[in-house]
């Protein structure tokens, strides 16, 4: 199967089976689950979070939920823009006090953060994904986006081989094999409304 068929597979079992939250379909989307408030309940409990002090997320609404633990749990929270178009806001959780919510939306986090080129170093990283497999290759909506944000990390030494580079997602975007570029990158950690799974 490759990635295209892949997609519309996921896309097309989360809508026919009501997995989604979307006003319109789940299609071209990183999609917003149900159960994406659960699984970052899961993720906030883990040791690898607790220890966190900076996390950088994408922008995806899946994610919202993540973004909001890490503001409410005092860590600074690095997001990446809407197809990268304004670079990357960095938001001080000092600033959000009782307005997490907001500032975990794209628009509040340009309210409530600042652009930043310079980053400091990162101790988790959030992705949303279409679909994963359980070796830790991981599939995206189809812009690339998540993997140049992963590369970008990487080509700015904050982050490496050791840290959580994590996806929340439902247990039904688990597939057996996602197929791989050599551009694409890897992640090592799935949360979803059920588990969490360390990939070595």
């Amino acid at each position: 199967m490759n990635k295209d068929s892949m997609r519309k597979m996921i896309w097309d079992f989360l809508e026919d089976n009501h997995l989604s939250i979307h006003l319109k379909s789940p299609h071209g989307r990183i999609p917003n689950f149900i159960g994406s408030t659960a699984a970052a309940k899961l993720l906030r409990n883990t040791e690898e979070w607790i220890n966190s002090k900076v996390i950088f997320s994408s922008p995806d609404t899946a994610q919202k939920k993540v973004r909001e633990y890490a503001l409410a749990d005092k860590k600074i929270l690095i997001m990446a823009s809407p197809k990268l178009k304004k670079g990357y806001v960095s938001i001080n959780p000092k600033n959000t006090l009782n307005k997490e919510k907001i500032a975990s939306t794209i628009d509040g986090a340009f309210k409530f953060g600042n652009s930043i080129k310079t980053f400091p170093k990162v101790d988790m990283v959030i992705e949303g994904s279409v679909a994963v497999d359980l070796m830790g290759n991981r599939l995206g909506k189809g812009g690339g986006y998540g993997d140049k944000e992963i590369s970008y990390l990487f080509s700015q030494n904050v982050i490496n081989n050791k840290t959580p580079i994590v996806t929340t997602i439902h247990e039904s975007q688990i597939v057996e094999k996602v197929p791989m570029e050599k551009h694409d990158k890897k992640i090592n950690m799935i949360v979803t409304t059920e588990r969490v799974i360390r990939i070595n």
